[in-house]
């Protein structure tokens, strides 16, 4: 049975015509199955794979398998650390939906996959048919990396590209829906079998907040876990979602969406001229520039954009000369304690209208924080530890956005928009009797608080050792405490400390003969190369031995 296309010059949009082609597509499949067409062949199967560092790939990975059950098709959704190179020739259809980490590198739990079909024995993949959604964040020189590594790569092992590769900015919803909705479409259009069903398939439930829709959290307690004269500021922070009916495991972050410290806003405004009852047109909306400017874009960080068009208003060599280089590093250098109202004052000749400053930003993205906490213990709550980012630089006092959001702005009557990213390559062993080594300096400590605490829950006999550390123990020592008091109660079998600053120098090799000490070092440093000889076990081996990354984790 032909599948109807719209003809190439119908008058609609692509989403409209994505939706209409699924509308076909869906019709055909009704069809079939009224007609029996498919009686006794089997089902066709679309293969999706994720690579995932915050859980929205595998979101993405989800909703195309919804969108292909819908369509009749059998949807197989995996993390690619579930699967070997050589199960990728048998897969008559591939969906890849991955994300970049860092500087264009894979994700964690895609590494090894991608190592495997790198090689000279990675399988011919001829009879393959597969289409790749990136998503990436355009801030980043190599933007959708990932995705491009893994577009090209495949169809130099053979496979056909079935529909042309969506690279996604930070906002990734709507053209990812239409590149599942026109990739499942086509994959529908082109089987000649789909299952036979007589009810609608079903569709993982999913929180009713999220991303697009953050929970209006209350802030409950809001307090200091370093001394007052340290020299850092570290806030620990209790979070209500009573009610909300959204959950979290240990291991899981919190993303929070904040807004811009009022002082930086009007000194922007006043940096341009404005009076900040300027109306501009925001996603078909008029709103007022100083509400723009706090709630919806990114003040603290000056985009690329905004960077190229000040260094081509300014006409200034040094900066133009560092945007042509294409260097990076001295790039960094250059900007280092510099924001956009430091640029704006600094290149005062650069004039900017209200509506071409804000054309140049970014919108103001969530910021992710590692849950301290356990669901287990506190199923109505959600803890935090965050170090407050406060500094000096061109004589003017820097604030970090969300950090000093919630240490300064929030209070009883504030919404904390927030909503949870699960990290399934990060999770307390299953195996109760595993031992867990953990290191968490600084604020890295969060995530182990909270394995420790379900660790607690479950009364397990595995051994625990934690690695802490940060400046001064007196003043830095976060939850010591609690700390001790898991020691004393067996819960912690081992605590090595080491504090960088309780010694005549700042450096790593001051104490050469302490073994705690080198071993601490080394752990702190060695997290990637501990994931890479994990990835080079066979996986049988990996699953008899029960590894995974989070036994060994070094916090970023």
């Amino acid at each position: 049975m032909k599948l109807p296309q719209l003809p190439s010059d119908a008058p609609f949009s692509e989403s409209q015509r994505a939706w209409l082609n699924g509308f076909f597509a869906g019709l055909k499949t009704s069809l079939a199955q009224s007609n029996n067409i498919n009686s006794g062949q089997d089902t066709t199967t679309v293969n999706i794979l994720y690579g995932s560092q915050t859980g929205n790939a595998e979101s993405v990975a989800n909703d195309t398998a919804a969108a292909a059950k819908a369509h009749g098709l059998k949807a197989i959704v995996k993390s690619m650390s579930e699967i070997d190179s050589a199960q990728l020739a048998s897969m008559d259809y591939l969906l890849i939906v991955t994300s970049t980490y860092g500087e264009g590198e894979m994700p964690d739990n895609a590494q090894m996959l991608w190592e495997a079909v790198n090689t000279d024995t990675a399988p011919n993949l001829e009879k393959v048919k597969f289409s790749v959604l990136a998503l990436g964040d355009t801030a980043y020189d190599l933007f959708c990396q990932a995705g491009k590594d893994w577009d090209r790569r495949l169809a130099e092992l053979g496979a056909t590209r079935l529909y042309e590769r969506t690279d996604c900015d930070v906002e990734f919803e709507e053209p990812a829906h239409l590149w599942s909705s026109s990739v499942i479409t086509l994959i529908a259009g082109n089987s000649a079998t789909v299952a036979a069903t007589t009810t609608a398939p079903a569709i993982d439930s999913k929180p009713f907040y999220n991303r697009k829709n953050p929970f209006p959290a209350k802030l409950l307690v809001n307090k200091r876990v370093t001394a007052d004269n340290s020299s850092k500021e570290t806030r620990h922070y209790e979070i209500s979602i009573a009610g909300s009916g959204l959950t979290y495991e240990a291991g899981d972050a919190l993303c929070i969406f904040p807004t811009n410290c009022p002082e930086l806003v009007a000194d922007i405004i006043s940096a341009i001229g404005c009076n900040g009852q300027e109306e501009e047109p925001v996603n078909g909306e008029l709103i007022p520039l100083t509400e723009a400017l706090r709630t919806l874009f990114e003040i603290k960080t000056p985009s690329k954009e905004l960077l190229e068009e000040i260094a081509k208003r300014s006409s200034d060599p040094e900066l133009n000369e560092l945007l042509q280089s294409g260097d990076k590093d001295r790039l960094a250098k250059y900007l280092w304690g510099r924001d956009t109202l430091d640029l704006l004052r600094q290149f005062p000749q650069c004039e900017f209208s209200a509506a071409e400053l804000l054309s140049l930003l970014k919108p103001l993205q969530h910021r992710a924080y590692s849950i301290s906490s356990s669901s287990k213990l506190y199923p109505d709550t959600v803890h935090l530890t965050v170090a407050s980012v406060r500094y000096e630089s061109l004589g003017r006092t820097h604030k970090g956005v969300c950090s000093t959001y919630l240490a300064d702005l929030v209070d009883d009557n504030t919404d904390v928009r927030c909503f949870f990213i699960p990290n399934k390559t990060f999770r307390v062993p299953d195996n109760d009797s595993l031992p867990m080594i953990m290191v968490g300096p600084g604020t890295g400590i969060a995530p182990f608080r909270a394995f420790l605490q379900e660790r607690q829950y479950r009364k397990a006999p595995g051994k625990n050792w934690l690695f802490f550390g940060d400046r001064n123990a007196e003043t830095d020592f976060m939850y010591r405490e609690e700390i001790d008091a898991m020691m004393q109660q067996g819960l912690l079998t081992r605590l090595d400390l080491a504090f960088s600053r309780d010694q005549a120098e700042k450096n790593l090799c001051a104490r050469p003969n302490d073994r705690a000490w080198r071993r601490t070092v080394c752990l702190v440093r060695t997290r990637r190369l501990f994931l890479r000889l994990w990835r080079c076990l066979p996986h049988g081996e990996r699953r008899r031995q029960s590894l995974t990354p989070s036994h060994c984790h070094s916090w970023r």
